[in-house]
């Protein structure tokens, strides 16, 4: 079997969040099940040299773009056995970023199109288009509307995966002409309110659709998460399936990370080292049974920092822990806990920045891992602490709730704690539940058991998206 993923970002290369995680996890998963993957991506500005420097040249084309034609080079790298395609056009994609400039509805009708004109250039015919969100959404509709026709296309299916429905590609209507090459019979397949919505091409067009977790599979069919598109969703219901992300399980290990201060298998006690190491280098008192909390996030209004905000003067004034945040986002939201940590000097440090060894550290490092997220439509944080026997405190929506179950004192079952509501005392009251067993080693040592012996590799997850390429094959 031959799939090809085309998407906007992947790790190691170009990242702003989850995506990139999956793109650069999912495809070593599916190579290990013996399927034919590869990856197209835009060849960003962004990308580090390290990378850049041994690409492939492997094609040369014009790309139709409405009634324009434009450049396009592909070029090419193998890294970790996954070929890895770059769609090059400078004017496109040769800026700062990635996202939120305002041509972004023609840079990725451009990107669309490049990936089902390369193909026949770079000698790759694939049984599956695996596309990712709004920005690879609308090759399922171009491939019905341009290439059907042709017998190089002719055998090959789509799967488009939605990893966020909030962010959905929402452009004038002229883009389907100018930009899509496409007459109004095509209107209502992406009509959004009298735009043309690239996100809702995918679910349309598309032979498959899936997104990253089961219980956001069944959110995004109700008005409250569906952003609009609930109904569409509804009526795909039977070809809707929730798939829960991965993480790299080799990249991601406590025993071999070369960037965290200790390394580990199960040990608390050199899980307690790394606490030491992070609460010296963050200036914050040394103490190894003072319990700490940690969040690794974007500083956004979804990740439920509205809920922190409200109570963390509460929780930092009464408690009896220490608190460290990582992240970048919203400037209310930067200053804010940059504020906090100055009230708090010996309790809270406001990490306000983008570091991949210091969140590794603090998975390693922290006791406790907080995401009261307003959505989570997978979530890749808590699967990262739970490797690292981090143990989360989550509300119960989305990938949260599929992959992190409450601790039972009676029975020792659960690998965390967990709240419904969205109330900023509810998310204390399971914060200081936590904390209290945190001071009850019988309790703790079995949570934390059971967080260490969970499976949370791409293996399974791989294992059903084969079964949908199969079945749309059929």
């Amino acid at each position: 079997m031959k799939v090809l993923f085309a998407a906007a970002e992947a790790h190691p290369f170009i990242k702003t969040g989850g995506l990139a995680d999956v793109i650069g996890a999912l495809p070593k998963a599916l190579k290990g099940a013996g399927v034919d993957v590869r990856v197209i991506l835009p060849k960003y500005k962004g990308i580090p040299e390290a990378y850049t420097a041994g690409l492939e040249h492997v094609a040369v084309l014009d790309v139709p773009v409405g009634w324009r034609n434009q450049y396009c080079g592909v070029e090419r790298l193998v890294y970790d056995g996954i070929p890895v395609y770059f769609i090059d056009n400078e004017y496109y994609f040769g800026r700062d970023g990635i996202y939120g400039y305002m041509d972004d509805g023609e840079r990725f009708a451009f990107y669309n199109r490049a990936v089902l004109e390369c193909l026949p250039e770079i000698g790759f015919q694939p049984d599956v288009l695996h596309c990712h969100d709004w920005h690879a959404a609308v090759i399922p509709l171009l491939l019905k509307a341009h290439y059907r026709h042709d017998e190089f296309y002719s055998g090959m299916r789509t799967v488009f995966t939605i990893h966020n429905l909030l962010y959905q590609g929402v452009f004038p209507y002229s883009v389907l002409g100018e930009l899509l090459g496409l007459d109004h019979s095509y209107f209502d397949s992406v009509e959004y309110y009298g735009n043309v919505n690239y996100m809702k091409a995918g679910i349309v067009h598309s032979d498959h659709v899936t997104t990253v977790s089961p219980t956001y599979a069944d959110e995004i069919r109700t008005p409250y998460y569906g952003y609009g598109l609930d109904g569409l969703l509804n009526y795909r219901a039977d070809s809707l399936s929730g798939i829960v992300n991965g993480i790299d399980t080799k990249s991601y290990n406590p025993n071999t990370d070369s960037k965290i201060y200790t390394k580990y298998r199960s040990n608390l006690a050199k899980k307690t080292e790394n606490k030491l190491g992070l609460q010296q280098e963050l200036g914050l008192p040394v103490a190894p049974y003072i319990p700490l909390v940690a969040m690794v996030t974007r500083l956004v209004d979804s990740k439920g920092l509205d809920l922190l905000t409200r109570v963390l003067d509460e929780i930092l004034y009464y408690d009896d822990i220490q608190f460290v945040l990582l992240g970048t986002g919203d400037e209310v939201y930067e200053r804010w806990f940059r504020e906090a940590a100055w009230r708090y000097p010996t309790k809270l440090s406001s990490q306000i920045l983008f570091n991949d060894a210091l969140s590794r550290k603090i998975y390693a490092a922290s006791d406790i891992f907080l995401m009261p997220s307003k959505f989570e439509p997978c979530g890749i944080s808590q699967l990262l602490a739970l490797r690292y026997g981090s143990i989360p405190v989550v509300r119960e929506t989305g990938g949260l709730n599929d992959t992190v179950q409450s601790y039972n004192e009676e029975t020792g079952e659960g690998n965390g704690f967990t709240f419904k509501d969205y109330n900023a005392h509810d998310m204390m009251f399971t914060l200081r539940r936590a904390v209290s067993l945190y001071h009850k080693p019988e309790h703790w040592k079995k949570v934390t058991k059971n967080a260490f012996a969970g499976d949370y590799s791409w293996n399974v997850s791989a294992e059903q998206y084969m079964d949908i390429y199969k079945k749309i094959g059929e």
